[in-house]
């Protein structure tokens, strides 16, 4: 005898929601938003990048460096741990907006009141997941003393990096400047990581794809 089994639809009605799954959970509907966000704002882009994409590829990038770190240089990184910090290392824009560096750190004052916001958009987010699994989200969002920052920092640094290439190789000098001072900010960095990356990965970003396609 074939079993009836019957269908579960979501979302649930509201008598069979518990306490902990209210409608004021709104955290993850949030983070989808990140999509909308858009990046580099005050500046001529020929490919537009939003706030989801980025925080793609510095985790990906973060993956990268770690493993690098771990498999060339024989260091002990917790890979996981630094993705995930990398995943949500934008979490708060999806209220604050990206804000331009120029403006941000226009002067210490603005840097101030700025991360000042950050904390407010860091504890609301934090509000909205469920109690039962919020101490597991709380660090990712909230904590900034991590050692592990310092690596997905340089991964923030090589994605934007990476972007201005793409806008210079495109033709687009809007972005030489930015790509040149971005460069010295991860030089001054001074991890391994970063110009094992730099030298060995990096290039490729100016090739094309018939280039990157030709036999080894």
């Amino acid at each position: 005898m074939n079993e009836i089994v019957e269908q579960q639809s979501y979302p649930k009605k509201p008598e069979e929601i518990s306490p902990s799954a209210s409608s004021s959970n709104h955290f993850y509907a949030y983070m989808y938003r990140l999509k909308y966000i858009e990046r580099w704002s005050l500046m001529r882009n020929t490919t537009r990048e939003n706030v989801a994409e980025h925080s793609f590829h510095v985790a990906l990038t973060t993956h990268m460096i770690c493993t690098i770190a771990n498999e060339v240089f024989h260091r002990q990184i917790d890979t996981n741990e630094a993705v995930a910090l990398a995943l949500f290392h934008d979490a708060t824009e999806v209220f604050t907006g990206d804000i331009p560096t120029p403006i941000k750190h226009h002067n210490p004052i603005i840097l101030s009141n700025f991360r000042e916001i950050e904390q407010q958009a860091a504890k609301r987010l934090i509000d909205m997941i469920p109690e039962s699994i919020r101490g597991i989200y709380r660090p990712l969002i909230e904590d900034q003393t991590s050692e592990l920052k310092k690596y997905v920092k340089a991964a923030d640094l090589i994605d934007a990096y990476l972007k201005c290439t793409f806008e210079v190789e495109a033709g687009n000098q809007e972005f030489a400047v930015a790509k040149r001072q971005t460069e010295e900010k991860l030089k001054q960095l001074e991890m391994e990581e970063v110009d094992y990356f730099m030298n060995t990965l990096a290039p490729s970003f100016t090739m094309t794809l018939d280039e990157m396609s030709r036999p080894l």
